[in-house]
């Protein structure tokens, strides 16, 4: 399996899923017209991954924390319905013991990101590390 990297666009965020350290960054601004065209394979490579790291960690005792970051500067309605569903499958993936670490990154006087930052983690009930920049 392969890192998955999706370069930024004007209206698409930049992805970056490193295998190798393990981050995982979605960065940018959301608001493809075709929304689904976008994230759906991006879904697809999570749910694969999961299989991957559900595989390896019957061999492997101690798989390293995976860090998944939200550095959004904004995103659509549409955008947010698949990014709560990244969030939903990252909950599966505590759900089956795997160590996940959520930050989600937003700009200091933004406090419309935070508070649909702490709204995903509330609805979702998983704990993000929130930082202001």
């Amino acid at each position: 399996m392969d890192s998955l990297i999706i370069e930024a666009t004007d209206v698409s965020p930049e992805v970056l899923f490193n295998l190798t350290t393990n981050n995982f960054i979605i960065s940018g601004k959301s608001r493809p017209e075709n929304t689904g065209k976008f994230y759906i394979p991006i879904i697809d490579w999570i749910t694969k991954f999961e299989e991957n790291l559900s595989a390896q960690k019957l061999e492997i005792a101690n798989n390293p924390p995976i860090v998944f970051l939200f550095k959004l500067e904004y995103f659509n309605s549409v955008s947010a319905k698949y990014i709560l569903d990244i969030i939903l499958m990252l909950k599966d993936f505590v759900v089956k013991g795997h160590e996940i670490n959520i930050e989600w990154h937003y700009a200091e006087s933004d406090d419309d990101m935070l508070d649909t930052g702490t709204e995903f983690s509330n609805m979702v009930n998983l704990k993000f590390d929130f930082i202001a920049h």
